[in-house]
């Protein structure tokens, strides 16, 4: 083995151009396909965990119909019951009750549609780190009567800024129409556009008020890990009745589906590349097979045997494809390194539009282990089964027939 290793070694660079080419193709495909898989991941789980940090937790607690209808009376029934629940769970980390309203905000300029969210200022900041968003004024903390948060873009819309008042109006528990003034007292901004649009944030106890009755639509409740939220959410739902309790897989299907497709993203992209890399083996072994073809008749003619042969012409593609394959792994894991702490800006490549779907314009890419791992696979499958042909066609030559050629 380790003469036929030392021959294979000598072979692949009695042409170095060729070789070269090949090798440059290796890396620039490998580095390529790896980085597109990273900054796709770090895309992913950015929005991972802004939809589950800032909103919809590890898992939440409705009326079994207030996700379809939104209709205000359809509150969560029981809720000191189901804290009490919550507090004595060690799977609960923390959790945060949420008043919701559809309805319409109006300033002097104009109107639009918005959900109304009453919070509980204390636990929503112990749940969330959406209070992490605010980037012009304060949260809701503050004693003014009635604040309210917009996000930067509704308040673009409605030509409004801190300090300023708008009038929300809704229906109360009642289904009579009501309205309040509120003052805002602070601007945020998410990374979905959409989002900033359509929500505004008051103090539950402040909606609750006007909706005439203390009542909570939402229970949001991050856990001390995610896997935990089936469990939590089967025994929510065998303790209490006429609730839903949904983990954040259930309640999203964006996050469902972002899931699902990230651990399969790196064969579908490395998978393509390994098809165009399957070609260049095939070619370059094919090419030093015609070129050789004396070398081997002769090879086979003083006794070498034909396995001995099949194996230096698999091994001098391996050794080709992995000795590509490395570089192109550590050049990888070196450009991931440096732009993994400075993130990659995509606004001057039309990232900015991202924000519509709700994904960051700066992305830090993240290539897991499993990664690099199932990149050496397909290089090692892919070089594998690109020399079989060129191997076979070498094991029908004739070696008298070659010899007297």
């Amino acid at each position: 083995m380790k003469m036929l290793l030392s021959i294979s070694w000598r072979n692949i660079w009695r042409h170095p151009a060729r070789s070269g080419v090949l090798m440059g193709a290796i890396i620039a495909g490998l580095w390529a396909g790896i980085l597109v898989s990273a900054l796709t991941n770090g895309w992913i789980q950015q929005r991972f965990d802004n939809l589950i940090q800032e909103d919809i937790t590890h898992a939440q607690v409705h009326h079994p119909e207030f996700l379809t209808e939104r209709e205000i009376s359809m509150y969560v029934p029981g809720t000191d019951e189901i804290f009490s629940f919550l507090d004595d769970d060690e799977r609960v980390h923390s959790y945060a009750a949420r008043t919701l309203a559809d309805g319409m905000i109006q300033s002097p300029l104009t109107s639009s549609g918005v959900q109304i969210r009453g919070v509980q200022t204390e636990s929503e900041r112990a749940t969330t780190t959406f209070h992490e968003n605010v980037i012009a004024g304060e949260y809701l903390d503050s004693d003014i009567r009635n604040p309210v948060l917009l996000g930067e873009k509704l308040a673009e819309k409605l030509n409004v800024e801190i300090g300023n008042r708008i009038v929300l109006t809704f229906q109360d528990l009642d289904n009579e129409l009501t309205s309040a003034s509120f003052n805002i007292t602070g601007i945020f901004k998410t990374a979905s556009t959409p989002y900033d649009e359509r929500n505004v944030f008051v103090k539950a106890e402040d909606l609750q008020e006007l909706l005439g009755g203390a009542v909570y639509h939402e229970l949001a409740m991050m856990l001390q890990n995610e896997e935990l939220a089936d469990g939590l959410t089967v025994d929510l739902n065998n303790t209490f009745d006429n609730i839903s309790a949904e983990s954040w897989y259930e309640l999203s299907p964006e996050l469902r589906y972002i899931t699902d497709m990230g651990g399969n993203l790196i064969v579908y992209i490395m998978g393509v590349i390994m098809l165009a890399l399957a070609f260049g083996i095939l070619n370059t072994m094919l090419m030093a097979i015609f070129e050789r073809m004396k070398e081997l008749g002769m090879l086979l003619a003083i006794g070498m045997s034909k396995l001995r042969v099949f194996m230096m012409i698999m091994l001098e593609s391996v050794i080709l494809t992995l000795s590509g394959a490395t570089v192109g792994l550590i050049l990888t894991y070196l450009t991931l390194e440096y732009v993994g702490e400075k993130g990659f800006d995509m606004s001057s490549m039309g990232g900015e539009s991202m924000a519509q779907f709700g994904y960051d314009a700066v992305v830090y890419p993240i290539a897991y282990t499993s990664d690099y791992l199932t990149t050496i696979i397909l290089v090692v499958i892919t070089a594998l089964l690109a020399a079989i042909y060129p191997a076979i066609k070498a094991l029908r030559l004739k070696p008298g027939e070659v010899v007297r050629d």
